[in-house]
């Protein structure tokens, strides 16, 4: 499947017409009509779907001059990809520039805005999506669209995506793109997407944590069963307290520090930046030195077990048979296989363990032609802040274009204020992104496509 664009006729570049844009970079712009689509992705295959996401976005591309193509791996669940001809220079190999359009749901009495309204206020873009990950799929759109409508073109070919179902581990979109269309990520060796390039305070001063590997995951379900009965005997067999135990076990549990290459040089940096012995604080309390960044650092240093959902019962007054659970497992790379079976150790034979879903955890090295891209384009917009490798506690598309031997960084750059708590924003309550964020990743963006 050939998807390279010789550059035909392209309309004039994106830009703010109607009123309510007056004033709005295209980027703000883009973000806020991208939220406004409730792509909201509730896992186990019940989505809102991103078709309307998707079309909006091939829209925009096809006013770029490109050639987008729609991938519907389910009804109403569908991902776009182009590819955009570059230069290629430094051997020509594509990059793969990546996002997923689909959120995780909110429930609009917790926020202080409609989550899907889009709102522009107090100079930020609110909504569901602001942060993850609807800004970075507008940042990757107006950095192109800044190239091609200059009449140049990026360093090398840019395979542009944007996935379906991320929020459900990809099955949906980057998994199903790569296991039934590989050929669009022919000749791709490295990748760049979310959860990176974002900056944090660190004794006053500025840095950015690129993003170099994230941990692997595992979602299991508890399954626990019981004597059916009314609610007023004395069962011992009792599916909702055996469940219990297990939840409380693997909530309460608490995991040892261990650290990877990646965040042994990330606590080495931290350290010297803040001029603390980290032999003398050790890992946990450099990660809270870093203030709002800690939450994320902390996770990545250690294995989580977190209770996410309950089910069990149907009356006040009848004792079911049959409780469940679903537990968020996050590993570092490799320890999927020794944790479940560490679980198992812990909650004991009572109690079911059913893998829902599974995905592999990634690492690489903080050097090389891209890194040192990454780096260079973050100095030309902020001169001297140093840039930090850091495992993600989460997970991207990163790991299954993995599966094709391409080589993943997270790398959506923003220079966020001090006081934001960042981190908090995503699948939090009143997302949102500063709007002069934007604007700096976009640019930021721009000179890494030309210049990588």
């Amino acid at each position: 499947m050939d998807l390279t664009v010789d550059g035909p006729e392209r309309e004039a570049p994106i830009s703010a017409t109607q009123p309510e844009n007056l004033g709005l970079d295209a980027t703000a712009i883009i973000a806020r009509d991208l939220i406004r689509f409730d792509t909201s992705n509730y896992g186990e295959g019940k989505s809102h779907g991103e078709a309307d996401a998707a079309h909006y976005l091939e829209a925009k591309l096809q006013a770029m001059g490109l050639e987008p193509q729609l991938f519907e791996s389910e009804p109403g669940r569908v991902s776009v990809v182009t590819r955009v001809k570059g230069r290629k220079v430094s051997g020509g190999d594509a990059l793969v520039m990546h996002g997923h359009t689909d959120v995780v749901p909110a429930d609009p009495t917790n926020w202080s805005v409609d989550p899907f309204a889009g709102v522009v206020k107090d100079g930020m873009l609110w909504g569901r999506g602001a942060v993850d990950m609807k800004n970075m799929d507008a940042m990757m759109v107006t950095a192109l669209d800044d190239i091609l409508a200059s009449g140049r073109e990026p360093a090398r070919d840019i395979v542009l995506a944007f996935f379906a179902d991320e929020e459900d581990g990809g099955r949906l979109g980057s998994h199903y793109l790569v296991r039934e269309y590989p050929e669009l990520f022919a000749g791709a060796t490295e990748a760049i997407s979310e959860v990176g390039g974002y900056s944090i305070t660190l004794n006053g001063q500025r840095a950015y944590l690129l993003q170099t590997g994230e941990k692997a995951l595992v979602w299991i379900k508890l399954i626990a069963r019981g004597t059916a009965a009314h609610g007023s005997r004395v069962i011992d067999n009792n599916a909702v307290t055996k469940l219990a135990k297990a939840v409380t076990i693997l909530g309460d549990q608490e995991w040892p520090i261990t650290l990877t290459d990646t965040t042994t040089l990330l606590m080495t940096e931290l350290a010297r930046i803040l001029e603390k012995d980290p032999i003398q604080v050790g890992p946990d309390a450099l990660a809270l030195a870093t203030g709002t960044a800690g939450s994320f650092i902390r996770a990545s240093i250690r294995t989580t077990t977190n209770p996410t959902m309950l089910t069990a019962g149907y009356k006040h007054n009848v004792i079911p048979d049959y409780a469940e659970a679903l537990i968020d497992i996050r590993t570092l790379p490799g320890e999927e296989d020794a944790t479940l079976a560490e679980v198992r150790a812990l909650i004991g034979d009572d109690v079911e363990i059913v893998v829902m879903h599974r995905d592999i955890g990634l690492e690489t090295d903080f050097h090389g032609p891209l890194v040192d891209a990454m780096i260079a384009s973050l100095g030309i917009h902020d001169q001297g802040a140093p840039v930090l490798p850091y495992l993600l506690s989460g997970g991207t598309d990163n790991k299954a274009l993995s599966l094709l031997g391409i080589k993943g960084y997270g790398f959506a750059p923003l220079k966020l204020p001090a006081d934001l708590d960042f981190p908090g924003m995503f699948h939090g309550v009143d997302e949102r992104v500063p709007l002069d964020a934007l604007t700096f990743g976009r640019r930021v963006l721009t000179d890494l496509l030309l210049n990588y």
